[in-house]
């Protein structure tokens, strides 16, 4: 009898022991890889020809990097409207179905081309933004002033932070450049985040146990050249965040951006063994009408100008970012080894 017992209750027990293990083994196995795709520059009245891709893709994570939509506008019905249209587009729903969706804004969908603090509707087009997002009525994200968030994806190795800057809310106001060639000059005494900003994002640096950290910005960081909007008509301000970053050294830090309507990747050096990267990805729906050079000291690679997204697959070993396009065309790509 007791033999019999053994028989039956053996085969269960291993039964058992397998389940558990594979159990242990499953909550034991590092994550591999995450992939995120990230765009700007999204019109609502042109076709919407890059869900297809990105979508095909299966991005873990979409990043908004602002112009979600061409608002210009203070009737913030308009907007809305902007907003619902995307939302109802049937690639985006399906991004939606299966990839956690953040961002932040640029101008345009702040409310007005180029605008800053002094732009009359931003605690209206916050709040529009954020519902956009699916932000809950509950997060402080309702009750700070500006959209700046940070977010973290994954587990080690590939655990990953990704702060969105706010350059709109409280960036202070741009200088028109005498030379008819270029729209902005410097503001040698201005600010793009606003000390409340400053001081969240230095505790954002420092308090992190991610393997990764990416910065986006609406607007441009690394370029100087181009006459156009640009963390470098803030000098001060842009030269406090290299400062900060070449500090704390975050680990394996990349910046993103877009605005532009081209794709692009910068790099600087901020000191011995601190080397930042920037990947420019703009515009989802258009870009430049005529295609010129356009002079970037710490541009990597060529420029693109035509409509793209980006990916970024981080792994244990190495950072590939990706500049794609329609028919999930391969443009352009970096590989940054894990530090």
């Amino acid at each position: 009898m007791i033999f019999k017992n053994k028989q039956g209750i053996g085969p269960l027990l291993l039964l058992f022991g397998t389940f558990l293990f594979a159990c242990q083994s499953s909550e034991e196995t590092p994550l591999q890889s995450l992939r995120i795709a990230f765009g700007s520059c999204n019109r609502t009245d042109l076709p919407q020809v890059m869900w297809e891709p990105i979508n095909k893709n299966m991005p873990d994570v979409f990043v908004w990097l602002g112009d979600i939509v061409y608002g210009d506008t203070h009737d913030m019905t308009d907007l809305e409207a902007k907003y619902k249209k995307v939302k109802n587009e049937p690639g985006y729903i399906s991004l939606s179905n299966h990839a956690e969706i953040i961002g932040v804004w640029d101008d345009h969908d702040y409310g007005w081309n180029d605008a800053g603090k002094n732009y009359g509707k931003k605690d209206s087009s916050q709040q529009l933004l954020l519902d956009f997002l699916d932000v809950s009525d509950e997060s402080p994200l309702r009750q700070q002033e500006g959209v700046y968030s940070s977010h973290v994806f994954g587990k080690h190795p590939v655990m990953t932070k990704i702060i969105l800057l706010d350059a709109r809310f409280f960036r202070d106001t741009v200088i028109a450049d005498p030379d008819p060639a270029r729209r902005y000059t410097v503001n040698e005494t201005g600010d793009v985040l606003g000390e409340q900003q400053w001081r969240w994002l230095e505790k954002e640096l420092r308090s992190t146990e991610a393997d990764v950290h990416i910065i986006g910005s609406g607007i441009q960081v690394i370029p100087t050249e181009h006459g156009w909007e640009k963390w470098a008509n803030f000098p001060r301000s842009r030269q406090r965040l290299f400062d900060l970053i070449r500090s704390i050294k975050p680990k394996n830090t990349l910046m993103i951006s877009g605005d532009r309507h081209i794709a692009e990747f910068s790099k600087i050096e901020l000191g011995e063994k601190v080397e930042l990267y920037e990947a420019t990805s703009s515009g989802l729906t258009h870009t430049w009408n005529n295609i010129w050079e356009e002079p970037n000291q710490h541009r990597v690679k060529d420029m693109v100008i035509k409509k793209n997204f980006g990916i970024i697959e981080i792994t244990p070993q190495e950072i590939n970012v990706e500049i794609r396009g329609e028919m999930d065309s391969l443009y352009n790509k970096i590989r940054i080894p894990q530090q």
